[in-house]
């Protein structure tokens, strides 16, 4: 597991833009946090780093939102809204286990669905300001290992 400190919006989509940069076809990334916690501000940030320069919106009430325009697509999905139920009509597995990348908000919600491998990136206040936050980033299988190796660094830049 590895541990980063952002200090801000900036530098937590800097961060989803190197993941982004690594990422590969058929890669789940599971983002958990609480509500305000940056998902969707990371996920801009993996979408950048994909090449994607359309603006990237929370799929709270769409649920999944495509992204083609990329290196590789970007199916974003919030699945808070399944918290009693449904997913298992929307075909989760063709999204996972196609060309693209899945980023997934609220995971717990569909624990039954997910892969067997994915990289998991908990996020939270850090309670030292308003915009610092404590991301953990957890691979599930030794492919995604290179997510916890990510070359990143505290920068302003992009």
């Amino acid at each position: 597991m590895r541990e980063i400190i952002t200090n801000g919006a900036q530098e937590t989509i800097q961060l989803g833009k190197s993941l982004g940069e690594i990422a590969g076809p058929g890669d789940v990334i599971l983002l958990d946090g609480d509500l305000g916690a940056g998902k969707t501000t990371l996920t801009k940030g993996i979408a950048r780093g994909l090449g994607i320069s359309r603006p990237v919106k929370s799929p709270t009430f769409t649920l999944i939102r495509e992204y083609q325009e990329g290196r590789l697509p970007l199916y974003h999905m919030d699945v808070y809204r399944l918290e009693n139920g449904g997913a298992e009509d929307l075909g989760l597995d063709e999204y996972f286990d196609g060309d693209g990348v899945s980023v997934v908000e609220w995971s717990a919600f569909i624990t039954d669905l997910l892969p067997l491998d994915y990289v998991r990136i908990q996020i939270e206040r850090t309670g030292q300001s308003d915009d610092a936050r404590r991301i953990q980033i957890s691979a599930q299988g030794n492919e995604y290992e290179r997510y916890e190796n990510v070359a990143w660094h505290s920068r302003k830049d992009n």
